[in-house]
């Protein structure tokens, strides 16, 4: 159950503050002045305080803290975290007020009480093998889920299901199969009735669905959706409905009050393979040296209307899925690709963000428009690379204006990026993953894309539209769904500058944006670069929706929304009606608190579990992949170090296998936490985190969706390996490499570009 923090924390410094008395929920509402519509949503968050253990109902409903109830602290509730495939993991206590538990505690192999990912459980705490506290998980209090994908298998004439995902060996046993013609490998989806050893039985499950076999390679996106609840297609009366919408757009006769600017010079820059365009940009240079900027957003509202099916099927979806190899959408495509996508030499109603700009970049003037506009041409992000490199040869492919245009965008864009970094922002640009498919859409290859100077233009044009909106709502103080990033806690802050110093990186502390941008920046382009983005990132908190006007860590913007993609995100959307009802003179129930806070919350729950499927696929096609390729070579980094091995991610491939201390040349490893490595102390071998390997592909374990690795060869300095061979990283003697993919774009050539301005 997600509650919001902000209540939460509101709650929480009332409850253990010492002028608080024991008291009902309802008393607690009016200390906290929140109105009715706040009131069931303060229920619900102190339910959950009572579940995690923070808070306890006393007698006659009275709400007090367990700080205040004088029972120990040795057994505590909180959220479990699972590490190497389940095998050990960690848990967040409910902080009691007191500040004695606010590390991470970490339950060891054995311990872990059959405790899935997210589920809330309780622990007992017991003294740690190397000092501190270790816990073991006691009880499983509540179950993040119930319904898993598996394989099925016949076991002693039993049908029986292995679940996917999950640390259990033992299967869960499935009554009655309906029917079905379930084969061995087969894969299906369940809904657990009890796990494997839970109160000392045999797990049980019923049968929701045959979902195909295990050979076809389109189950893995079907396994993905089933296990995460993603939509299939929509209802036919969402269909029927967008069609109405288009059989009444007409191209010819827009809506008179819109302000016209199809005279505009406008292009889109998207990827290659983009199927919608949902932003457009124009842009001139005014008389006294300042810059007119206009941000064109698909004018979505117009079609999908608020309480339609199609809103409420929007609502649902929340946001759009990209998947590996297929897209669910959150609006038919009827409307996100073809009447909102802002296709050249098509007449389409937009949202216009126009933005005046001096040449340092400060805003001076915003105003937001219902629009109509026309674009004039579409170019992908590789086009306009190759255009900054070589502005001459596409002077007449593309037309002076359209090259002017460009130049000045990219002008614009890097003034206000230096501009932005200068005053704190974080660049926080995780490689996005491509897979490549053969024709019967199976995996044969895998590359990273890079965060060119294109992709960065539009980038900076999206994040200044969205700001000044928001700071334009903001003074009008109303309630709408802000893109929140709440401050990395202190905690988190240590631990990242313990990892950072660790490192021998000469940075001792890391307590501000500037100075997480330099650790950043002085790992660019090195071995230790994922390792460190993803240290930093998982210091992190998530970025949330919320009423709350909280401001934006990374970005370091204190007004922030998200405005600029509404065919694929319902936040925006609900900006975008905000704007209406404010042109129209209207208020609707929408603008109340709880109502907002409730909507950010479910948009947050869709995000996560979106990006958690897209993760999970892309994961599992690989690990496909690599099944075939069992023995065969490959670059990697080792990116995390533990006690009994570490992780390696892959140069090339965005996955990351785990290499047992048994599989490292004979000697006698100790663990050293500072410096995050494994050091031999006999044949004085190192495996350091940083370090560039070459490794073997030694298993793959597709029920448990994890990969094994052996190493080859450690090509750091003062390394020694018995086991080396012969050949270059990432290629096995007499084999092609693995990789058929693109490849990254030449950094000197990137750096030559960049000495050119």
């Amino acid at each position: 159950m997600e509650i919001s923090q902000e209540l939460s924390d509101r709650v929480m410094r009332l409850v253990v503050s010492p002028e608080y008395r024991p008291s009902k929920p309802k008393q607690i509402a009016e200390t906290l002045k929140l109105g009715p519509d706040e009131y069931r949503e303060l229920r619900r968050t102190i339910k959950q305080l009572v579940l995690e253990g923070r808070l306890v109902y006393g007698s006659n409903h009275l709400v007090i803290s367990t700080g205040a109830v004088g029972g120990p602290l040795d057994r505590i509730r909180g959220v479990f975290r699972t590490a190497a495939g389940g095998e050990f993991g960690f848990v967040r206590p409910g902080d009691s007020g007191d500040g004695a538990l606010t590390e991470d505690l970490f339950v060891p192999p054995g311990q872990t009480g059959g405790a899935l990912e997210g589920d809330l459980v309780e622990v007992k705490l017991r003294p740690g093998r190397r000092g501190g506290n270790e816990a073991s998980v006691t009880e499983v209090v509540q179950r993040a889920r119930r319904q898993f994908t598996g394989t099925f298998n016949l076991i002693d004439g039993k049908p029986a299901v292995f679940l996917d995902g999950t640390p259990h060996e033992a299967p869960v046993y499935i009554g009655d199969i309906q029917g079905l013609p379930l084969a061995n490998d087969d894969k299906v989806f369940v809904e657990v009735v009890a796990f494997p050893g839970e109160k000392g039985r045999s797990g049980e499950a019923v049968l929701l669905e045959k979902l195909g076999s295990r050979n076809n390679p389109g189950i893995d996106t079907l396994t993905i959706m089933r296990q995460y609840g993603l939509p299939d297609e929509f209802p036919e009366d969402v269909i029927a409905e967008a069609r109405q919408r288009a059989d009444e757009f007409d191209e010819e006769n827009t809506p008179a009050d819109r302000l016209d600017l199809t005279d505009k010079l406008t292009i889109t820059i998207d990827p290659f393979d983009a199927r919608d365009f949902d932003d457009a940009i124009s842009l001139s240079r005014e008389e006294g040296g300042r810059w007119r900027l206009w941000v064109h957003i698909a004018d979505v509202g117009y079609f999908v209307r608020p309480g339609s099916k199609l809103d409420e099927e929007a609502r649902r979806r929340a946001t759009s899925v990209y998947l590996p190899g297929r897209v669910i959408p959150m609006v038919p495509e009827i409307i996100s690709n073809h009447l909102a996508s802002l296709q050249p030499e098509k007449v389409r109603l937009a949202k216009t963000v126009e933005i005046e700009m001096t040449d340092e970049g400060i805003v001076t003037h915003t105003e937001v428009h219902n629009s109509v506009i026309r674009s004039d041409m579409r170019l992908h992000y590789g086009q306009v690379d190759q255009f900054l490199d070589s502005p001459d040869a596409y002077r007449e492919k593309l037309g002076p204006p359209v090259c002017e245009l460009l130049a000045d965008m990219h002008t614009l864009a890097m003034m206000i990026r230096k501009r932005r970094f200068k005053g704190g922002a974080i660049s926080m640009d995780m490689p996005e993953v491509k897979l490549e498919f053969d024709r019967s859409g199976k995996v044969k290859g895998a590359y990273r894309t890079e965060n060119t100077e294109s992709h960065q233009v539009i980038e900076e044009f999206m994040l200044a539209a969205n700001q000044a909106v928001a700071a334009w709502l903001d003074d009008a103080e109303y309630n709408f769904l802000h893109r929140i990033h709440p401050p990395p806690e202190r905690r988190k802050l240590r631990q990242l500058s313990n990892f950072v110093r660790d490192l021998g990186l000469g940075i001792e502390s890391v307590e501000s944006r500037f100075e997480i941008q330099a650790v950043l920046d002085r790992v660019a382009g090195t071995p230790l670069e994922d390792a460190v983005n993803f240290a930093v990132l998982k210091s992190m908190n998530k970025a949330v929706y919320g009423p709350q006007t909280d401001g934006h860590y990374a970005l370091d913007m204190q007004h922030y929304c998200h405005f600029t993609s509404p065919i694929r995100r319902y936040p925006d959307l609900t900006v975008h009606r905000l704007i209406d009802r404010l042109w129209a003179g209207e208020k609707t129930p929408d603008d109340a608190y709880g109502t907002v806070l409730q909507l950010g919350q479910h948009c947050s729950d869709m995000e996560r579990n979106a990006a958690q499927a897209e993760r999970e696929l892309t994961e599992l096609k690989l690990l496909h992949f690599l099944k075939k390729h069992i023995g065969q070579t490959m670059p990697a980094v080792v990116s995390r170090v533990f006690a009994d091995g570490f992780l390696a991610r892959c140069v090339k491939l965005p996955v990351s296998g785990y290499v047992s201390v048994d599989q490292l040349p004979h000697d006698q490893y100790r663990f050293e936490r500072r410096g995050q490595m494994l050091v031999g102390f006999k044949a004085h071998n190192r495996y350091r985190l940083g370090d560039q390997l070459t490794v073997k592909v030694s298993r793959v374990d597709l029920t448990q969706r994890q990969l094994f690795f052996e190493p080859v060869k450690n090509h750091s300095v003062g390394n020694s390996n018995p086991n080396d061979r012969q050949g270059k990283p990432g290629q096995s003697a007499g084999k092609e490499s693995l990789y058929k993919g693109k490849r990254k774009k030449d950094r000197r050539q990137a750096g030559k570009r960049k000495r050119r301005k």
